[in-house]
């Protein structure tokens, strides 16, 4: 059935209405080059596209939309493709419209504080084109120096900052979109607050399932007076959880609060040898501080204080630069470092309030024995966002389904806690099939309603966010299925 729905459908007049919008060179469709594009972040699952067209301008964007309506093409927005949730990942039979050509920052404007990028624009660029004049942009995943805006913006991603500054929807002011039936809008607007619905808060974090997001308007901040980062290492990875606790309890709140366990602390020191890490220490706690220098000196004694009383064994202070991205380096080094250690790793994503720290990492752990795979645990311990990186090798049969069944028994335990599927990888492909552990059917069919206002003929990024009758297990094997069956046809 497969490859006859694929002979009904005649590629070569649709790839040269492509072509004619966006130029032959922008068209992919040869079979060895539509392989780069089969996966993003989350390589475990790998679909073919079609098709893969690169615009460079909100005009093109909307052709290419247009098109795909017109001829009922299901097609799925991919930025960099460094998603960790499959969010990118191409469904069988379309067209994958990548923004990696849309890189331009547009405007800045220092003195209204805010910035307009197209989605392609690097987040790192973003600090790096203003930080000049004294300002940066929050949000800060560890993936910044290769993530895009536009990725950043349909996942809603978070990062080290967010426990202070919020995630990418507290940054994003307004957005230029192109709907699935290829028509421009433009929502939100240049100032933070502006009147009607919240349309620019519904569309940040739904996926690429409601459109496509060709200009994107920044809040960005003032660099603070002060920053200092503070390094404590603990005998136990429950000592550094208490000590964060209490210093939020102190009624401190830091820009951004990082643990690290045992075994990533190692596998950080063996890639990226910051010198930092006690590779002795059950945990390390990272913690920035910022703001007036009389603030952050207050805050830097109390909170070395409550890290001692809690059983911290060192506490190492940076306050310049230079040293305070020294002891950042490592973290955000940490998933690269991962994978150096085990051929492959699964990293899930759930969020739990923080006076659950204690139970959850326990009952990690606990997971940890009884399916035997061993899990490095970081994670943004302010917000409760927990990151457990399950590690394991792809190559040893059934190894896949069982990691995966230890991460879904993660994800409920983190919901079961009070906490969330998804703090800011999103659901995607991965999870979905778990939002029903999280919400009822009322929640589910009126998160529906919402996307076919915007979507009705499900075409933009379809079967990914909301559950469909098969489980995550069968979902996957139907794509190596067909993957296989793939390899048969001839093109």
């Amino acid at each position: 059935m497969i490859l006859q729905e694929k002979q009904q459908r005649n590629w070569q007049p649709i790839l040269k209405q492509f072509a004619a919008v966006v130029g032959k060179n922008s068209v992919v469709q040869r079979r060895e080059e539509l392989l780069t594009y089969e996966c993003d972040g989350l390589t475990s699952y790998r679909q073919r596209p079609a098709a893969v067209v690169l615009p460079k301008t909100t005009e093109q964007v909307a052709e290419i939309v247009k098109i795909c309506h017109q001829n009922q093409i299901p097609w799925v927005a991919r930025g960099a493709g460094t998603g960790l949730s499959g969010g990118a990942l191409p469904v069988e039979d379309c067209v994958l419209i990548v923004t990696a050509l849309m890189k331009k920052i547009l405007s800045i404007d220092l003195e209204n504080q805010r910035v307009v990028v197209q989605p392609g624009v690097i987040n790192n660029w973003v600090t790096q084109a203003v930080s000049g004049a004294g300002f940066y942009y929050a949000p800060d995943p560890s993936s910044q120096i290769i993530c895009s805006i536009g990725g950043n913006v349909a996942e809603n991603s978070g990062g080290v900052h967010c426990l202070k500054y919020g995630v990418t929807t507290n940054h994003v002011m307004g957005l230029k979109l192109v709907l699935p039936d290829g028509s421009i809008v433009d929502v939100g607007g240049a100032v933070q607050e502006m009147p009607g619905y919240d349309l620019t808060g519904l569309f940040v974090g739904s996926e690429g399932t409601l459109g496509i997001a060709t200009e994107i308007t920044l809040r960005i901040l003032k660099t603070a007076e002060s920053i200092c980062v503070l390094l404590a290492d603990f005998t136990t990875i429950e000592e550094s959880g208490a000590a964060v606790s209490d210093i939020i309890g102190s009624g401190i709140i830091p820009a951004g609060m990082e643990i690290m366990d045992n075994l990533s602390i190692n596998a950080v020191e063996d890639v990226v040898a910051t010198g930092c890490y006690p590779r002795d220490a059950g945990a390390i706690l990272l913690v920035e501080i910022d703001g007036l220098e009389v603030e952050v000196a207050t805050n830097k004694q109390r909170i070395a204080e409550i890290c001692k009383k809690n059983g911290a064994r060192n506490i190492t202070t940076a306050n310049d630069p230079e040293t305070r991205l020294k002891l950042w380096k490592g973290r955000k080094a940490a998933f690269a470092a991962a994978g150096h250690v085990s051929p492959d790793y699964y990293v899930q994503d759930g969020v739990i309030p923080r006076t659950q720290l204690s139970f959850v990492l326990r009952e990690i752990e606990e997971l940890s024995k009884k399916y035997g795979y061993k899990i490095a645990n970081v994670f943004h311990a302010g917000d409760g966002n927990l990151h457990p990186l399950i590690l394991y090798d792809n190559s040893v049969p059934g190894a896949l389904e069982k990691v995966e069944e230890l991460g879904g028994d993660i994800l409920k335990l983190c919901v079961q806690v009070g906490g969330s599927l998804s703090g800011e990888h999103g659901i995607g492909a991965d999870k979905r099939c778990y939002m029903t552990d999280m919400f009822n059917g009322i929640d589910l069919e009126t998160m529906q309603w919402v996307r076919e206002v915007f979507n009705p003929q499900g075409l933009a990024n379809p079967g990914k966010i909301f559950p469909t009758p098969r489980t995550c297990g069968e979902a996957a094997r139907a794509v190596q299925s067909e993957k296989k069956f793939e390899q048969l046809e001839v093109f």
